[in-house]
């Protein structure tokens, strides 16, 4: 089973972007960030890459799969 390491929660903070501000760019609700940023849910890929370009970094500096 694999396991989802995120950061969005820490490019979040060093921006001073609230869970609300980030879900509205990047079109989703602000529950899906606290998911996403619990490791509990998945993210598709077009949101992920969303979600970097919203603090100009890659999806690989954000998310982390651990086997």
């Amino acid at each position: 089973m694999s396991i989802l390491i995120t950061r969005i929660r820490e490019y979040r903070e060093k921006a001073s972007i609230s869970q609300n501000e980030l879900a509205k760019l990047v079109g989703v609700r602000r529950e899906t960030i606290v998911h996403l940023e619990n490791g509990k849910y998945n993210p598709s890929l077009k949101l992920a890459m969303d979600i970097s370009k919203v603090f100009n970094t890659t999806v690989e500096n954000l998310f982390e799969f651990i086997d």
